[in-house]
């Protein structure tokens, strides 16, 4: 019989270990861990037998008893299902044999299919013109999941502009698998204190308050994070960023933008590993600076908002945001970013919000894109589109499409038509500058 010391410790602990639902369903992650046994086995084993897992007999079990046999691959065991007929929900990579020449990756979340990292392609830009390439590798960041056969990127051995090893690079080396992360109701970001009471990353969740807290956005490591199977060495010294995203993030963007609120603090959190890429005096790097040393001007914030396409310049600040060059609003202040998400998600940059910023995520895609780079449109060439179509399948020379059929572009495009571009569509640079860089 329990003592009722004992009784109260089972109820203090059984919150933690449930899955919150927050109103939403499959809330397996709601700002803290979800269950133990959804990336766990006690013992080795499962439902009370040994099972053998990743070529392991039974009873010689994986690094921290992990279901997978290595943390991105129990990630995948549930945020990748083969015989998705399109992007569903949490899910954020294709099978490879879903795949075969010509078909592109199904799912569309803002971060991208992973499943990009599989695709290679060959094409000849012009008549005499040596064969060119995009390598997989290229595409994103190259997460190990042994058991679904993504591997370690063949081409960096450390993160661009950083030293972060290529070998470790796994979901969790963003991604707090245990979500100790939690945002208070001042907005500050701790490991401790408040009980977390939702996921922290919608725009129509559950908000902090002067009892509980949420957690932080996409359960991103914060100050001082590392994995444990990598060690200190490697400790995050920014915090989350300030974000939101609706609900049904994750699907086709034929018809309507997927709008993320990201409000401040990107550009910051992704110099955890590369501290060098961006012209910010640290040594080496990019040319493109971005966070708080790009804030876009007067003049790029209204050229932004009157960007329709090449050659059309009549747009206006309600509805010029384009998900394929998205931009921070320069603000913490999540009342806001939440209004941006439910009641004027087509808002372009203003300076009444905050102060506008181009970031990492301007123009790359945080998991993987069709494109190098993991860029949200092909950087490599001078035109999106041209003669009206993304890509140049079926002919001798595809300088523009380069291998990618047009439904292989489309998906990389987020399924928005070639049509609402210009016939012959500059490179999205031209969202932010009057020409080209």
């Amino acid at each position: 019989m329990k003592t009722p010391k004992a009784i109260l410790a089972l109820l203090v602990l059984l919150p933690a270990l449930l899955p919150a639902t927050g109103g939403r369903s499959l809330a397996f992650h709601e700002g803290g861990a979800g269950e133990c046994e959804g990336c766990h086995t006690m013992h080795n084993s499962e439902g009370g037998f040994a099972v053998a897992s990743n070529g392991r007999p039974a009873g010689m079990g994986n690094r921290y008893l992990l279901k997978g046999g290595d943390s991105s691959s129990t990630c995948l065991n549930c945020h990748e299902k083969a015989g998705d007929v399109g992007p569903t929900s949490y899910h954020v990579s294709t099978p490879g044999s879903e795949m075969p020449f010509g078909v592109p990756p199904k799912q569309l979340g803002p971060g991208g299919d992973f499943g990009w990292l599989r695709k290679s392609y060959t094409w000849i830009p012009a008549f005499g013109s040596t064969l060119s390439n995009s390598e997989g590798d290229r595409h994103g960041h190259n997460v190990v999941a042994g058991d679904y056969g993504y591997l370690q990127d063949a081409l960096k051995m450390t993160a661009p502009g950083g030293s972060y090893p290529a070998a470790s690079l796994s979901c969790v080396a963003c991604h707090d698998p245990h979500g100790r992360y939690r945002r208070d109701q001042d907005g500050s970001i701790a490991v401790t204190g408040k009980p977390i009471r939702g996921s922290g990353s919608y725009a129509t969740g559950a908000e902090p308050d002067a009892a509980m807290a949420v957690g932080a956005y996409r359960l991103l490591g914060g100050n001082g994070y590392y994995p444990k199977s990598l060690g200190p060495a490697f400790s995050f010294i920014n915090g989350p960023p300030a974000a939101v995203a609706p609900a049904d993030y994750n699907r086709s963007e034929s018809t309507t933008a997927t709008r993320v609120a990201y409000g401040q603090g990107m550009s910051e959190w992704c110099r955890n590993c590369h501290p060098n890429i961006h012209r910010d005096g640290s040594g080496g790097g990019l040319v493109h600076p971005a966070g708080t040393e790009a804030p876009l001007g007067g003049v790029m914030v209204d050229y932004y908002n009157r960007y329709i396409k090449t050659g059309d310049l009549s747009g206006v600040e309600a509805t010029s945001w384009l998900s394929l060059v998205p931009f921070e609003a320069g603000t913490n202040n999540y009342a806001l970013l939440r209004n941006i998400v439910t009641a004027t998600p087509t808002k372009g940059p203003s300076t009444a919000d905050g102060t506008p910023r181009v970031m990492c995520l301007t123009c790359h895609r945080a998991h993987a894109s069709g494109w190098d780079g993991a860029t949200r449109w092909n950087t490599k060439t001078p035109y999106v589109t041209y003669s009206g179509k993304y890509s140049q399948e079926g002919e001798a020379y595809q300088p523009y499409g380069q291998g990618r059929s047009e439904m292989e572009a489309l998906r990389a495009y987020y399924d928005r038509p070639a049509s609402l571009f210009s016939p012959e569509q500059a490179a999205l640079c031209t969202k932010c500058h009057t020409s080209v860089p």
